[in-house]
């Protein structure tokens, strides 16, 4: 499944310790790291919401109004979302070697993306909550992920704001 849109964006850890998250669409986040790796987020046109790990890089974006869109962690600071939007952080490839790898790695990293689920019960969120504290973090990464940045990419070590995800 190739995205139908993608929207790159770059992070700035603020000295509130918040993130403030910029996309290429025009839009803005305000990123706050909460218990257990929850972030709860806040946009430039007022929709608020939380982004949840929940193992083997799913992620569950919750909005105020109760919606909820899950995300697949593609690693190299992608994010696949159900909506068909494929989020791609930018904070680390700046640069000639941004551009290189972009170009190099974009077609095939994109050409291998999995959707995630459109639907789960909340038995099957709970399953991979679990799955995820049973490994240790495994997947679903150690609650470290905005430790530095609230930018992690699971545990695989690409999630500082040179290099990750945090649910992009």
């Amino acid at each position: 499944m190739r995205p139908r849109r993608e929207n790159t964006y770059t992070d700035e850890l603020l000295a509130d310790g918040t993130v403030h998250r910029r996309y290429s669409d025009g839009r803005s986040e305000w990123r706050t790291r909460g218990e257990g790796g929850v972030v709860t987020w806040r946009d430039s046109h007022g929709v608020t919401g939380t982004d949840e790990p929940l193992g083997r890089r799913i992620v569950k974006r919750t909005f105020h109004d109760g919606r909820v869109l899950y995300g697949r962690e593609a690693g190299y600071g992608r994010t696949l979302w159900g909506d068909g939007v494929l989020t791609v952080n930018r904070s680390s490839f700046g640069g000639r070697v941004g551009a290189v790898l972009a170009g190099v790695a974009g077609g095939a990293l994109v050409a291998g993306l999995v959707m995630p689920p459109m639907s789960m019960t909340e038995a099957e969120e709970e399953e991979l909550r679990q799955q995820a504290q049973s490994t240790g973090g495994g997947d679903a990464g150690s609650t470290g992920e905005g430790d530095d940045t609230y930018d992690d990419d699971w545990s695989d070590g690409e999630g500082d704001l040179d290099d990750g995800g945090d649910f992009g």
